[in-house]
């Protein structure tokens, strides 16, 4: 599975995660190639990982057997054009995008019937804590494999039985991080309020959070279980609780939710 020359088509923080992660769980950095139209990040990940890199997307995809789209969607169209005219062993290689918004039609539309992984990480992929959708159209056995290898030291893979579940992946895991960030903003800004001064109330709230997501983690109970084990009743948790409940909060996360799948929708008819 080693053997396989991977060619990361756009150098942004996602592509230098999903990198770091293969290297770091022992995939040879000399079969790995970068690919970006400014130097820069190219130097640093050859400095840091010691992979190959060129400023020439064409090179990057006539060696490799991988292609991993991670250009900005708005670039996506020009890009596959671009390949599909001048590699013309376009069809013999796996392609997995990181976009989000395009649907796996436009891809054989831009490329013809190539076989694709379309895949949806998340921000904490960036400390080995993210969670990734991924959904593979005319894939092999071996190919999801390699796939799942592949994005294995950035967290969890979840794999999807149907394309439009990764609109869904995109409101539970993609976007939410941004939901946990608002919710800690809000209460590291209660913090000041109180007195303690900024670097102090977000490392209180950040703390608080991740031991209740690893408690979570470590826990079979469920998250209702979880809260109730915290929450004498008439106690000041439960007040706090109450007052979450009766303002709202699970319609307001529930729309929010629905309202990131209705966009990722509309985002993909705009390709």
């Amino acid at each position: 599975m080693n053997d396989n020359t991977v060619a990361f088509i756009g150098a942004g923080n996602m592509a230098r995660c999903i990198i770091a992660a293969m290297v770091n769980n022992g995939y040879p950095s000399n079969n790995i190639i970068a690919a970006n139209r400014s130097q820069p990040k190219l130097t640093a990940l050859a400095d840091d990982y010691a992979i190959q890199t060129t400023l020439d997307n064409i090179s990057a995809v006539q060696q490799a057997d991988i292609i991993v789209l991670a250009v900005k969607p708005q670039m996506m169209q020009q890009l596959c054009e671009t390949l599909i005219t001048a590699v013309p062993e376009i069809a013999d290689k796996l392609f997995v995008t990181i976009a989000a918004g395009i649907p796996v039609s436009r891809y054989k539309d831009w490329l013809g019937n190539v076989r694709i992984v379309r895949s949806m990480p998340n921000t904490p992929s960036l400390v080995s804590l993210g969670v990734t959708g991924l959904y593979a159209t005319d894939c092999s056995n071996y190919e999801k494999s390699f796939v799942d290898h592949m994005f294995s030291g950035t967290g969890l893979n979840v794999w999807l039985d149907a394309e439009a579940k990764i609109d869904h992946v995109i409101a539970v895991t993609g976007s939410s991080p941004a939901y946990f960030f608002f919710f800690m903003q809000a209460m590291q800004q209660v913090a000041e309020e109180l007195g303690f001064d900024a670097a102090e109330a977000k490392k209180m709230v950040a703390q608080t959070a991740l031991g209740a997501a690893t408690m979570a983690l470590d826990s079979e109970h469920s998250f209702a279980d979880l809260r109730a084990q915290v929450t004498s009743k008439g106690g000041t948790t439960h007040e706090a609780v109450t007052t979450f409940a009766n303002q709202g909060l699970e319609k307001m996360v529930s729309d929010a939710m629905y309202a990131a799948i209705n966009r990722a929708k509309e985002m993909a008819q705009s390709f």
